[in-house]
Parts: C-alpha cells; sequence; structure tokens
C-alpha cells in the first residue's frame, strides 16, 4: 500500500457570513481559488491530479468540485462533493488518502467550501397539495425536543455541557482565551503562510485582496462574555451564548493527498482517519468518540501528540474533550477556532488540517490531531505527522 502525504496545504481567510468580505463571493469561485493554489503550492502539473474532493454543507446540491475543475482548466479530472456537515472536509482528505494508499489514485486535491452568506433557501411542495410550497430544511436527524436538528445550541453545547458538568464559565474562559489566541497568531503573522489571498468584490462595492480572518474580537472580555444574554432563557440553567459558540461564516481549504512514492516533497504524513456515530443527543460527544477511535487506528495514545485542533463548534466540546483525556490545554487548539476564527462548516475540518500541518513544522515536527463532530450525532477525526 502507498503511504499517503500530504504535499500541499492552503485556505482562505475567514469572513463573517452575510455582514463580512466574502458576502458576496460565490462558493463556486471559492472553490476554484482553492483548488488552483492548492495544485499551484504542490508544485505538480495540473494534469496529475486523479481526483478532487470538496465538501459542501446545507448548499441545495451540485458538485463544487467538478464544477471548479472545469474552471481550472482542469478539464479531465472528475469532482466529488461531500456531504458531512461539519466533519465532511475531514472526510473528503480520508477519502483521497483512502483512494491512495489503495494505489487507485496517486494524486487528490480534497478540502470544503462554505459559503453560508449566499447559502440558498430551500422549499419543498406541501405534501396534499399540488403547487404550494413551503420552507424546507433538510435535517440530519430525526427532529426531538431532547435534539433539535435546527438548533444546535441545545443539541451539541448545552447537551454537551450538561453531560460533562461544564459551567458557563469553563465554556466563556475557553472562547476568550480562543479570541486571544487568534488575534496573537494573526499578529504574529502565524497564518501567513498557510493564507491564499483572494481579490472579492465586498458589499459596499468595493474590490479587495483579503487576506486576514475577520472574526476574530481584540475587544472581547470576561466581562463582555458574561454580560451576553443565554440563547434559550426559557431552560432553566441554560448557558450557551453567543459568545461561547463558534460563529457563521464563509472560507474554503483544501490539501493535496499524493503518494509517498511520487516523488513530491511531503508536508506531513496522513496515519490514520475515521467518521463515527453517537446519538444525537450526544452529538458533542461525537469528537471525543472519533478521538478514541482514530488514536486506536494509528496504534497511539494521548501522549503521543503534540498539539489538537478540536473544533469549537461550541466551547462546550474541547473542554469537554481536555477533561475527558487530560489533555494539556496549551496543546488545544494553539492559534483558536470556531468561537474565534469562525466556523466555515464545511472547510473547518480542512481548515484545521491546514494549521496543523503549519503548526507542527513551526514546531519542528511531531504528531497532530484535528477532531469535530456533526450534526446529526457524528464526529470525525484525522491523524497526521510531520
Amino acid at each position: 500500500m502507498a503511504q499517503p502525504v500530504i504535499v500541499s496545504a492552503a485556505r482562505t481567510a475567514i469572513g463573517t457570513a452575510r455582514r463580512g468580505t466574502l458576502a458576496q463571493t460565490a462558493a463556486e469561485d471559492l472553490a476554484t481559488a482553492i483548488l488552483v493554489e492548492t495544485v499551484r503550492r504542490s508544485g505538480l502539473d495540473p494534469e496529475r491530479v486523479d481526483d478532487v474532493i470538496l465538501a459542501e454543507s446545507l448548499y441545495g446540491g451540485g458538485d463544487l468540485a467538478r464544477y471548479a475543475a472545469v474552471v481550472a482548466g482542469m478539464t479531465g479530472v472528475p469532482g466529488l462533493a461531500v456531504n458531512r456537515h461539519c466533519t465532511g472536509s475531514l472526510s473528503s482528505i480520508g477519502l483521497a488518502a483512502a483512494g491512495v494508499a489503495s494505489g487507485m489514485e496517486k494524486v487528490v486535491v480534497a478540502g470544503g467550501v462554505q459559503a453560508s452568506s449566499l447559502m440558498p433557501r430551500l422549499t419543498r411542495r406541501v405534501p396534499g397539495t399540488v403547487d404550494q410550497v413551503e420552507p424546507w430544511y433538510p435535517g440530519t436527524h430525526p427532529n426531538t425536543a431532547e435534539a433539535p436538528n435546527t438548533d444546535m445550541s441545545i443539541t451539541v453545547g448545552w447537551n454537551t455541557a450538561r453531560e460533562f458538568g461544564l459551567s458557563r464559565e469553563d465554556m466563556d474562559a475557553w472562547a476568550l482565551r480562543s479570541h486571544r489566541r487568534a488575534v496573537a497568531a494573526i499578529d504574529a503573522g502565524r497564518f501567513t503562510d498557510e493564507i491564499v489571498p483572494i481579490t472579492v468584490s465586498t458589499p459596499d462595492g468595493s474590490v479587495v485582496e483579503f487576506a486576514v480572518d475577520e472574526h476574530p474580537r481584540r475587544d472581547t472580555s470576561v466581562e463582555r462574555l458574561a454580560a451576553l444574554p443565554v440563547l434559550h432563557p426559557e431552560i432553566e440553567g441554560f448557558s450557551i451564548t453567543a459568545g461561547n459558540a463558534s460563529g457563521t461564516n464563509d472560507a474554503a481549504a483544501a490539501v493535496t493527498v499524493a503518494g509517498a512514492d511520487q516523488g513530491l516533497e511531503a508536508l506531513a504524513t496522513v496515519r490514520a482517519w475515521t467518521s463515527v456515530g453517537v446519538d444525537p443527543r450526544r452529538t458533542g460527544a461525537g469528537a471525543l468518540a472519533a478521538i478514541t477511535k482514530v488514536l486506536d487506528r494509528a496504534g497511539l495514545t494521548t501522549r503521543d501528540v503534540t498539539r489538537w485542533e478540536i473544533n469549537e463548534a461550541f466551547a462546550s466540546v474541547p473542554v469537554a474533550a481536555c477533561r475527558h483525556f487530560g489533555l494539556d490545554e496549551d496543546t488545544v487548539n494553539f492559534s483558536g477556532s470556531g468561537c474565534s476564527l469562525g466556523h466555515p462548516i464545511a472547510a473547518s475540518g480542512a481548515r484545521m488540517v491546514t494549521t496543523l500541518v503549519y503548526e507542527l513544522r513551526r514546531a519542528g515536527g511531531g504528531v497532530g490531531v484535528a477532531a469535530m463532530c456533526a450534526g446529526g450525532g457524528q464526529g470525525g477525526a484525522l491523524v497526521l505527522e510531520v
């Protein structure tokens, strides 16, 4: 079997949805930009690419991967759309690694795209009528009061906080640190190498180069976070707020996965990947289940891991993971995550992997784990080594 390695990794800067810099940028344009740059960074002739796999979520269908390949002039390369919501781009990279490891593929570009600002509004025909339509949201699991499929503040944030005994102060403290770490990373230029600048039209009609994550808040504080209202005041003890939850965001990220026998410089080796399912009421715990499974697949323990990226869909998830596994919090989300950088759903997994690659290379090497939960009671994780 061929050993899958990452030979290039890139992402766009992350925009704040609807009112941010990428609010007018179509998913197709984000997909094309990240595909072109990821292939360019690999140094490969585009004709050597066997496939493009891009995750998309709540986009309404289509195939962004194939669309981008055509626009990029890679008409001989097919494209695969993946939807596993938050873990979609981790699954894309896992599929690429599996194809390479099996020998069926030599080079695959994999990642994800999220254009939340331009997310389509879906409708369906009202049952029992001929032409009457109603708004429709494609749920990931049957809707219940304990796990609403349209309200992750309950299904993920609150349920995880209750299961692991987390207070609002625990989660607000994590969110504050996330913002401070993200701002410090931006100021130190730690994201510069991983971000591909893109030229976009902004909501006010101007054309700008977008190259810096815009979601982290420099002015946040313990007091500001404590003053935010909870999202469900009717639920006794509810502790989830907009401050200890992720943002709604736009971005794209991708990596090029190739066989180690292809003669390309490897940035990192892909050691293991996995997806899991849990009860939808325990969706946040999907990240923890995925960590357990992927470390087993890699033959590693938590003590072997140098850096962790555990997505902050809600701050309760990484806090729960740290307590459950006894992780050193200084090694988790070293440069911020969903609460600060934002959570561009289908792109977040590839963003985390990209950041891990660059972080580990700066640190002189080591093992990195990216893990996250996903709608419907799912989780995903990937292990890489520099």
